[in-house]
């Protein structure tokens, strides 16, 4: 969410269509109000949405234009495609997914190739992707929420009104032992 920083979701698996499906099916499942989305230009993104949200949502799709067709072609452009409803052309972005996933990849050594702690075991690697997002929506205090709410150290899930307050990694730990 780009107001409050929370990641409502996510889930490990391949860019395919079972994986979009059961994503967006459970990103819909944590939202009651209607939403604007926007996703890159997966096809597999079209019917999830269609099938999680049905008409209840403004969906965009954001299309890289690339230079050429090889694997180490440039971005030379973006072409913004409504896909359902009335979304804000304006608001239509995968900024914020982009920068959430190039943080959690600086923050999780897991997810970077060729190191000691890159994940062989996928039980192994969705079980740490699960404990980071926890910690990053309860733990992480975001200085640009904390900017917004007057000096008050905020985390997404409070910015969300989820909790009321910031966890401590031992508040993970104890939910997670119970």
């Amino acid at each position: 969410d780009s107001d409050t920083k929370l990641v409502p979701s996510f889930k490990v698996g391949k860019r395919d269509a079972a994986t979009a499906n059961a994503f967006v099916g459970d990103v819909a499942s944590r939202l009651k109000n209607r939403v604007q989305v926007s996703t890159d230009s997966l096809h597999a993104y079209v019917e999830a949405v269609e099938q999680a949200f049905g008409a209840n949502v403004d969906y965009a799709q954001i299309v890289k234009v690339f230079d050429d067709q090889s694997m180490d072609a440039e971005v030379i452009g973006m072409k913004k495609a409504v896909f359902a409803g009335r979304p804000d052309m304006a608001l239509a972005s995968t900024s914020h997914v982009e920068r959430l996933n190039g943080t959690t990849r600086l923050h999780m050594r897991r997810l970077t190739r060729l190191t000691y702690a890159f994940s062989k075991k996928l039980e192994n690697h969705i079980h740490a992707v699960s404990l980071y997002m926890m910690a990053y929506n309860f733990v992480h205090v975001h200085h640009t929420l904390t900017k917004e709410r007057r000096g008050i150290h905020t985390t997404p899930a409070m910015a969300a009104g989820v909790t009321d307050r910031v966890w401590k990694v031992e508040d993970v730990v104890a939910l997670l032992g119970s």
